[in-house]
Formats: C-alpha cells, sequence, structure tokens
C-alpha cells in the first residue's frame, strides 16, 4: 500500500504543478473564464474580484503540488487537496452536463481539453486524492524541516512572481489567436475540419393553453389549426458540431463616424493598433512610451490607431496628450480582451499578420 500511496502522491503533486504552471503563464484568462461561470450563476458582481482569485487559486495549486511531493504537513495538505478537488469536480462537472462550457480553462488556452475530458481527468484526481487522504501514514517528508521550509517558500515565490510578470509583461507562451506570426484574416476563418453543429427545425404550437414542440417528422397525429395555434419555429441542435469556430472572433473595427475599418487596415502594409481595455491603466504609466511609438511611427508614414471598447470615456484623456490627434477606433471588448492580456497592448501589424506584440511595459523595445 505504501507503493501504491506513493505514487498517488507523485502523480497528484506533479499534475497540480504543472496545470498552476500552465495558468500561470496567463492568469487573466483563468479570470475571465471565472467570469463566464459568474455570468450563468447570475454573481457577476464577482467579476471585480476574479483576477485575484484567479492568482490566488493558481498559487495554491503550485504550492500544494509542491507540499505534497515533499510531504509537509501531509495531513493539513491532504484536507485541503480534498476540498480543492472537490470543488473542481463540482466545476467541470456542471460545466459538462450543463452544456454551456466547451472547456472549463483547466490547462488554459496552451492545452484546451474539453469539459468532458475535465471532468474525467478531477474524478480521477479526486480518486488519487483520497487514497492520499486514507493513507497519509505512508508519506514521509522527503528533506529536513529547514529544508522543506525554504523549498516551499521558493515555491510561493515562484507562483506569485510568475503570474506578476505574465500580468505586466504578457504571458511567456503565447498560445492565443493573436500570437505574433499569425494572419488575423486567416484566423478569422472555419477551421478546415470543422464539423458543423446538426440542427433539425422545431415547432412550437400551442394546445390548451400549453406549448407543444415537434419536428416535420413528428407532427402530432390529431394536428388541427383549430386546435394548434403557432408560437414559434427554431433550429434545435441534436449533434453539436466540433471545431466549428474561428479563431478569432468579432474582429471589427469602427471609426468615429461610424465607418467599418477592419478590411482597410488589415489591407495596409504596416499598420500600429493600440488595444486599451478602458481607462483602468493611468495614463501615466504608458502615455510616454507610446508617445515615442506615435514620433516613430509618424517619421516612418506608418499609421497609428487606439483601439478601445471604451472609446467615448478614454477620448477626453486621450485629447490632453500629444497623440491627441491619433484616432480611437471602436471594438469589440471581447475581441480587446483576448489581444490585450495588459492592458494596453500595442500591435504592429504587416498586411494583417501581426508582426510583433508588446505590453505597456515593453513600450520602449517596438521597433517599426
Amino acid at each position: 500500500m505504501k507503493v501504491v500511496v506513493n505514487i498517488a502522491r507523485i502523480i497528484v503533486g506533479i499534475l497540480f504543478i504543472f496545470s498552476g504552471l500552465v495558468k500561470a503563464n496567463d492568469p487573466i484568462g483563468l479570470s475571465y473564464k471565472m467570469q463566464e461561470f459568474f455570468l450563468v450563476w447570475g454573481t457577476s458582481f464577482l467579476d471585480g474580484i476574479s483576477l485575484a482569485l484567479s492568482v490566488i487559486m493558481i498559487a495554491f495549486e503550485i504550492i500544494a503540488g509542491a507540499a505534497l511531493l515533499l510531504g509537509w504537513r501531509i495531513k493539513t495538505v491532504s484536507w485541503l487537496l480534498l476540498l480543492l478537488i472537490v470543488f473542481f469536480t463540482f466545476l467541470t462537472g456542471y460545466a459538462y452536463l450543463s452544456g454551456k462550457f466547451k472547456n472549463c480553462g483547466c490547462f488554459g488556452d496552451c492545452i484546451p481539453i474539453t469539459a468532458q475530458t475535465s471532468f474525467i481527468k478531477d474524478i480521477i484526481l479526486l480518486v488519487l486524492i483520497l487514497v492520499i487522504f486514507f493513507n497519509t501514514k505512508y508519506i514521509k517528508p522527503v528533506f529536513a524541516k529547514g529544508a522543506t521550509t525554504i523549498l516551499l517558500l521558493l515555491a510561493t515565490l515562484f507562483s506569485f512572481a510568475a503570474q506578476w510578470y505574465t500580468l505586466k509583461y504578457l504571458p511567456v507562451a503565447d498560445c492565443l489567436p493573436f500570437k505574433k506570426g499569425n494572419n488575423i484574416p486567416q484566423q478569422m476563418q472555419m477551421p478546415a475540419n470543422a464539423i458543423p453543429d446538426s440542427t433539425i427545425i422545431t415547432f412550437v404550437y400551442e394546445k390548451a393553453g400549453k406549448n407543444v414542440e415537434f419536428t416535420a417528422e413528428t407532427f402530432p397525429e390529431d394536428f388541427d389549426d383549430s386546435t394548434y395555434k403557432f408560437v414559434n419555429r427554431y433550429d434545435k441542435v441534436i449533434r453539436p458540431g466540433v471545431n466549428n469556430e474561428p479563431p478569432i472572433k468579432a474582429f471589427g473595427l469602427t471609426s468615429p463616424t461610424g465607418t467599418d475599418v477592419t478590411q482597410e487596415l488589415l489591407n495596409t502594409g504596416k499598420v500600429v493598433l493600440l488595444f486599451v481595455e478602458g481607462a483602468e491603466t493611468p495614463l501615466e504609466k504608458w502615455q510616454e512610451g507610446f508617445t515615442k511609438i506615435v514620433a516613430d511611427a509618424q517619421k516612418k508614414n506608418v499609421p497609428v490607431y487606439i483601439v478601445s471598447s471604451a472609446a467615448s470615456r478614454l477620448k477626453p484623456a486621450i485629447d490632453k496628450t500629444s497623440f491627441s490627434s491619433v484616432e480611437i477606433l471602436s471594438g469589440d471588448n471581447t475581441m480587446i480582451r483576448t489581444a490585450a492580456r495588459t492592458n494596453p497592448t500595442v500591435y504592429v501589424l504587416e498586411k494583417g499578420t501581426i508582426a510583433g506584440k508588446w505590453s505597456y511595459k515593453n513600450f520602449d523595445e517596438v521597433s517599426l
């Protein structure tokens, strides 16, 4: 039994650390996934703390995995792991059984897995953690107390420092469709291996004060216009499609006059786009760097635009800067949040291909 328990300990510990590290590459992505759950549950008032919850959860996964491998306070750690995996199993089970989520973000955007796979993974982990929970006597500390404490402190510092870095300087591994080298128009196309949803026309009629639904193949034998009153018809999905969404959705850029300039900019030889989600990041933190980018672009006749979902709120602040003449384009908020993992993020496009992207912390490195 001792061998089985320690094998389970190693598997669980490594999986928790791996899961945490993958998500630490993009903690804001996990916070967006949390907001999806909050929206479905009617708890959107928690959106404001989603990033903090994301950072804490990721750090806990890494620290708990390290503690388990080191054999540190195993009874306490096994309790925490059990509570965490029960919570995770509930989330992935809900995501799978409700059908409202294609994935739960368990391994971030770098390793997308279906809700069903996530649920099965968590059930297996639950079994392994239960084995550990009821057999903690077989797990002993790997190192002396002092060495274990130092290693756990290092794991804790790393778990938070890694997330701080990616939140300020963009993910180390860019797994998003807006990564450098990708062509945006190509990413807006449906995948070649896409399988569309299978649908069937469904009719809704009212009979005796109740709505009844049926298809052309299941028309009721007693159907009569005098007893059935038409209410609606819709396409009912009977088999969900596979890979049937383009990587980049809702990429549209609109000028202040309401003109769609998306294709014009994607066909431009070179263009600079500053994606600004909102005014949350103080202008003082990126104004100087962007001023230099604008000046360099003007020397080289490269057009510059600001893209925001809050153009009307952002414009008064921009009007007080040296780059007040830069046109502010409106864009979908979800698209901007995907493109700009730091707020703001600057892009250099060449005929729709992402030649480079930089966090506001690295504006001095932007090359045109």
